[in-house]
């Protein structure tokens, strides 16, 4: 048997149709469809044809002499480039709701107030192909936005999006895990309780204090049904390294949203 070398192993051949990330001399990023076809930038205009059959990790040169990078893109890539519209949840706290929740490979996770995407994406990244995200939305516009945001991710074969108002209700039968993105979630504790398995999670992402407060005050009546509450923050910090010195960022990125989590008994 004949061993092949780490730089064997490693080489993965880009395809035409996939995805890329093409990175300028200057560390800005751009995320391409591979193709036969012209992809103009300041730089130079680079012909994408030419990616086909090279590796990840290799370059690709413009007509004026620029070298980008090319590299495989995650979720993050994707996430940073796709179209916006409302507010997204950010990584930081995406992050947090996927550990502290447990959610994993083969779940099933009801959300709702879809927005742009974002946290779907996760979700869907996470779930993996035998897991499903259903997504309720109430917004047409919205839901548009994030479908084709989450078909540029690649998950649309393990995301659905209802417009449906979930306050009204849930049609499933059975979730592993409930994630509410949403103004007043109290409202979704009741028919939580009828679809969500014993030891899934209901967590609700909220901006404000006055809304966990009241979020509270409705959880008093299910409060048997529930381990006890737990409500986070999430705070994320740069440092700054330089050679003499390092020091923190002076900008970080601070509150965004208050994320409460229930486990069901």
């Amino acid at each position: 048997m004949v061993l092949k070398s780490l730089r064997e192993v490693g080489r993965v051949p880009i395809k035409e149709g996939e995805k890329v990330l093409l990175i300028d001399p200057r560390g800005k990023r751009y995320l391409v469809t591979v193709s036969d076809r012209e992809f103009h930038t300041d730089l130079g205009i680079l012909k994408l044809g030419e990616l086909i059959g090279k590796d990840y990790g290799s370059s690709i040169t413009s007509h004026k002499g620029a070298e980008f990078r090319v590299i495989k893109p995650d979720i993050n890539d994707i996430i940073a480039k796709m179209r916006r519209g409302p507010q997204i949840v950010h990584p930081k706290d995406a992050g947090i709701i996927i550990a502290y929740a447990g959610i994993s490979p083969g779940d099933t996770v009801i959300e709702a107030g879809v927005g742009s995407g974002a946290l779907t994406i996760f979700l869907a990244n996470i779930v993996g192909p035998s897991g499903r995200v259903i997504s309720y939305e109430v917004r047409e516009d919205h839901a548009e936005i994030a479908r084709k945001n989450i078909q540029l991710a690649g998950f649309s074969d393990r995301v659905t999006i209802k417009l449906k108002d979930i306050y009204e209700g849930i049609d499933e039968e059975y979730a592993d895990h409930i994630v509410l993105d949403l103004p007043q979630p109290e409202k979704v504790l009741p028919h939580a309780l009828e679809v969500l398995r014993p030891g899934g999670y209901f967590v609700a992402y909220t901006p404000c204090m006055n809304q966990v407060h009241r979020f509270f005050q409705a959880f008093q009546e299910y409060k048997n049904e529930f381990y006890k509450p737990r409500v986070v923050e999430v705070l994320v910090r740069e440092q700054e390294v330089k050679k003499e010195c390092m020091r923190p960022k002076t900008t970080m990125l601070a509150h965004t949203g208050y994320i409460t989590f229930l486990r069901k008994l």
